[in-house]
């Protein structure tokens, strides 16, 4: 915002549309200087958020500077003339997230980018060692017909070569043996048996998000990207495109301030490898089972990474990570007679928090999560009690979302029954209870005791 000595004297145009202004000023100052522009966008946002609250307008969660570089207006404009539904920054940013994923080395990585019919370039120094990459689409060119490469560390900040090169430092560190292949598809490798291991992985970066140090949860939200992108590359046809739409949405929370110490995710990042080298999954039998069981405990590692970002302090991460919002969304369009059954469950229930659950945001996905469970069978005031009484309430941040993660354990409902995704509805299989039984999955934790945790 200028201040009307900044632009005394100089010559000011406002062109209008119909949904903005442009506003162009030659800034000068009354002793003919230019004004100091340092930080000047920065600047303007903060001044921005206070104008928001002071006017009582929706409230924009301020940037902390560690969000991808967004495409600028050319890119949009050239992507529309050529036909495109993205620009190619996104595009490439989204290959070359996929292409990370569980790699190992600068060997595969660059194998993986080449498999994807990408151009691209290494910046080496003159010892031969290399310093970085580029890259770019085959038919994105310029005005003179050459390919338009893009830096990693343009496309986001963690695609840059020396972070990426943290990843595999990580996992030279004690990195378990490679599997076996099996081309006769005997089970090892299989795709099944990549999203049993999966899920396993996510349900211990639970407890590590919500007890570990900062530096190590932060190492495992990252890793959950990885997760989520190699799940999406080889999920079925008909939950790709929704699985992508989550990753890509996730990827704004697996970056933060808080620099990630690798090495102590590599559980979750062998998964992520386990899940692109057992191939592409089918929608159903076991294939689509455990990639439901999959799906659903990432939701509760999603709910981890949500509220570890919120404790810090971090908007943008924690608007990214919003996995209730389908429930909430829902929630809030329950008619009134529901939502007031599900109100007397509620104080019925747990009277003593009843108000205090009611007045929290989170009370709408609470009472979508409570119809789940009554249109499943179950006794919900009943389920309710058991689940408020399962381990104490008062360090919660939120009660109503502790209690929404419990129920949807307790009854075995689906992370999110809306299915958390954009596009479509993604539902449980039928068989899914069984592969999540103790006789398929003996070494997962049994119940909250395991878990150790308010969740």
């Amino acid at each position: 915002m200028s201040t009307p000595a900044q632009i005394s004297g100089t010559a000011t145009s406002v062109s209008s549309s119909d949904d903005h202004i442009h506003i162009v000023a030659t800034l000068v100052t009354e002793d003919g200087h230019r004004p100091d522009d340092y930080r000047s966008g920065a600047r303007a946002q903060a001044e921005a958020r206070l104008i928001e609250k002071e006017l009582g307008l929706h409230e924009i969660a301020p940037g902390d500077g560690t969000a991808a570089q967004r495409p600028t207006s050319a890119e949009r404009h050239k992507a529309a003339r050529q036909g495109r539904e993205r620009t190619a920054r996104e595009e490439l940013r989204e290959t070359v997230r996929r292409a990370v994923a569980g790699a190992r080395s600068e060997e595969e990585f660059f194998d993986r980018l080449a498999g994807a019919d990408l151009l691209i370039r290494k910046r080496a120094a003159p010892s031969g060692d290399l310093l970085g990459y580029k890259v770019a689409l085959p038919d994105d060119r310029n005005k003179d017909g050459e390919p338009v490469f893009y830096p990693g560390a343009r496309l986001a900040p963690d695609l840059s070569l020396p972070r990426i090169r943290e990843r595999w430092s990580g996992d030279a560190q004690d990195s378990p043996a490679p599997q076996q292949e099996d081309p006769v598809g005997n089970g090892l490798g299989a795709p099944a048996a990549a999203r049993r291991q999966t899920a396993s992985a996510a349900w211990q970066a639970v407890l590590v998000v919500e007890h570990g140090d900062d530096a190590v949860a932060a190492a495992h939200i990252a890793a959950a990207g990885e997760v989520l992108d190699a799940l999406a590359k080889t999920s079925a046809a008909h939950t790709r495109r929704e699985l992508r739409d989550a990753a890509a949405l996730f990827e704004r929370a697996s970056r933060s301030h808080v620099r990630a110490v690798r090495g102590h995710d590599r559980a979750l990042r062998q998964a992520a490898r386990d899940l692109v080298r057992s191939g592409p999954a089918l929608g159903r039998g076991e294939d689509g089972a455990t990639t439901a069981m999959a799906i659903d405990m990432l939701f509760f590692l999603v709910t981890a990474a949500l509220h570890w970002h919120a404790k810090k302090g971090h908007a943008q991460q924690a608007a990214a990570a919003q996995p209730l919002g389908a429930l909430y969304q829902r929630g809030r369009r329950l008619d009134h007679p529901l939502l007031q059954r599900q109100t007397t469950v509620l104080r019925e229930a747990v009277p003593e928090l009843a108000e205090q659950i009611l007045a929290e945001p989170g009370w709408y996905a609470l009472a979508a999560t409570l119809a789940d469970a009554s249109a499943a069978g179950h006794d919900t005031t009943a389920l309710l009690a058991d689940a408020a009484g399962r381990r104490e309430l008062a360090t919660a941040g939120t009660v109503s979302d502790v209690l929404v993660w419990r129920l949807r354990r307790l009854a075995e409902l689906p992370a999110d029954s809306t299915a958390t995704f954009k596009h479509g509805t993604v539902k449980r299989p039928s068989g899914v209870r069984r592969v999540v039984s103790r006789a398929t999955a003996p070494n997962w934790p049994r119940g909250e005791e395991a878990a150790g945790n308010t969740l």
